[in-house]
């Protein structure tokens, strides 16, 4: 028998969530240091990434001509816009090349000048061309790499442009074959 003067306590144990005191949270300095040398060799391999690929030309000046550029004939250019639902404004530019070269052509790398009558430089884009597969139900539109252009032969393209500034004037920009692959 318990005396008077001890009260009765429970004997249950107390729930999963309640059975340790509270620990104090310390700094999680092996997260922190892990997540520093992967940071750190992201940066590295990014770096020496854009070291092997040599100083690529801004794609905002005007490049030289491929030296397989005089073999392409561009021709039947023809522009049209669109705009979405979203305000946005794509510029598409259709067209025909044609190659009278030599060598199959497995990519094309172009440049298009956008003129203004402001006197200010025009605006620069560098895009891959891509060959129209299909105009129904859509233009449907895949890399040269998957057509490649034999000599002799031709093919339609188009170019997608978003984000054209307003003081083009609206005239044919200039195409440029910047770049090319051939076998």
């Amino acid at each position: 028998m318990q005396a008077p003067d001890q009260e009765s306590k429970p004997t249950t144990q107390p729930s999963g969530m309640f059975s340790e005191p509270p620990r104090e949270r310390s700094f999680p300095t092996t997260a922190v240091a892990i997540a520093t040398v992967a940071v750190v060799i992201l940066v590295l391999v990014l770096v020496m990434l854009d070291h092997r690929h040599g100083a690529a030309p801004a794609p905002k000046t005007v490049q030289p001509l491929a030296a397989y550029a005089s073999s392409l004939v561009v021709s039947n250019i023809q522009m049209s816009e669109s705009t979405s639902i979203s305000g946005g404004k794509s510029t598409y530019i259709d067209g025909h090349i044609a190659n009278h070269g030599s060598s199959t052509v497995t990519g094309i790398t172009v440049q298009v000048l956008f003129a203004n009558d402001t006197g200010m430089p025009p605006q620069i884009e560098t895009v891959p061309l891509l060959l129209i597969r299909t105009r129904e139900p859509y233009v449907d539109t895949e890399p040269v790499s998957t057509a490649p252009i034999a000599p002799g032969a031709e093919a339609d393209f188009r170019l997608i442009f978003e984000g054209i500034n307003e003081n083009w004037n609206q005239q044919t920009p200039e195409i440029h074959v910047t770049q090319t692959i051939t076998r």
